[in-house]
């Protein structure tokens, strides 16, 4: 049974695509209207990452740093001390990855309301090739203390992490894509910061997922349900604080797991589930995602096929987890 939250169009061909930074962009601005204390700061990339509306909308609320992630950082930290609420972006590669120190060190250790959002992130950045490929920004910034990780699936589901942060008084991290992904969230798909929602409900195996690949665990999941396999997908869209409760209901009521995501598999959502798993209620966990190596230049789709983030290689984590499950 599916989430009667979910679009309607869920498994249909010409299923609406839209890059999830574009929601942040929209979001951005719903939060400056809700709070004059929200302003925004990039690093040489307004357009790009989706800040321009709020640069349009709110000029005096807008500060352009250049290139100058470290700066990016430290300024926003400053301006978080003094009462305001500070969103940075640049392409993930480079805040949080550039810049980490500073985040760590003014932001994190000072636990200062800064939000961080990383646009660009995963292998379908595409040509721009290992450099701008951010595939390890989850678990450098899962690592932080004080910090929220949050990986949207689409964008109505980035723009709803937007206001929430906004209001969440840590530092918080989100994660989005360059690439257009699949619109599978409405207006009333639930979102909560630190809450897993279940999509599909089934008794065999869960499949978690974070971001586009909640898409496509959605379409394993249907195809194996022909296969007499029944599936339970849950998006942990937070990845920090992750939501113990489902995760762990999920292991005792399927006996097995599949983690996927476009990041990788070391210190990511999958690292995080089998934290909690195995200290909890131990069941075979197959992580699937970027198997220790760096990205390459490639059309986006092209490069999801080679690094194994399929519907086929969840299927087949799947097949893995209930042999060792012994079904």
């Amino acid at each position: 049974m599916s989430d009667p939250h979910l679009n309607t169009k869920l498994f249909d061909e010409d299923i609406e695509q839209v890059p999830s930074r574009n929601g942040y962009g929209e979001g951005l601005v719903l939060a400056g209207e809700e709070n004059k204390n929200v302003v925004a700061l990039c690093a040489d990339l307004t357009e790009s990452t989706r800040t321009q509306a709020f640069k349009d909308k709110f000029p005096d609320r807008f500060v352009e740093m250049g290139v100058a992630e470290q700066n990016l950082a430290t300024v926003a930290s400053g301006m978080a001390a003094v009462g305001k609420i500070p969103f940075i972006t640049s392409y993930a590669m480079f805040s949080p990855g550039r810049n980490w120190e500073q985040i760590r060190t003014t932001i994190c250790y000072n636990d200062r309301p800064v939000k961080i959002i990383g646009s660009h992130a995963g292998i379908s950045v595409g040509p721009d090739g290992a450099t701008h490929q951010a595939l390890e920004d989850m678990a450098i910034t899962r690592a932080l203390p004080n910090m929220v990780v949050i990986c949207p699936t689409d964008a109505i589901e980035a723009r709803k992490a937007t206001l929430a942060i906004a209001h969440h008084p840590q530092p918080c991290y989100i994660r989005l894509s360059r690439e257009k992904v699949p619109v599978i969230t409405t207006e009333q798909t639930p979102f909560v910061i630190g809450k897993a929602e279940i999509y599909l409900d089934g008794k065999d195996v869960a499949v978690i997922a974070c971001g586009q690949m909640v898409y496509r665990a959605l379409i394993a999941a249907k195809e194996l349900e022909s296969h007499k396999i029944s599936v339970r997908v849950i998006n942990s869209h937070t990845i920090k604080p992750l939501d113990k409760d489902t995760i762990l209901k999920a292991a005792e009521e399927c006996g097995a797991i599949v983690t996927v995501e476009e990041h990788q598999i070391h210190g990511g959502l999958g690292s995080a589930v089998s934290e909690v798993v195995s200290q909890n209620y131990p069941v075979p966990i197959k992580i699937i995602g970027v198997e220790d190596r760096f990205g390459e230049s490639g059309e986006p789709n092209e490069l999801l096929e080679k690094f194994g983030l399929t519907k086929e290689a969840i299927i087949k984590g799947v097949t893995h987890v209930l042999k060792m499950k012994g079904k």
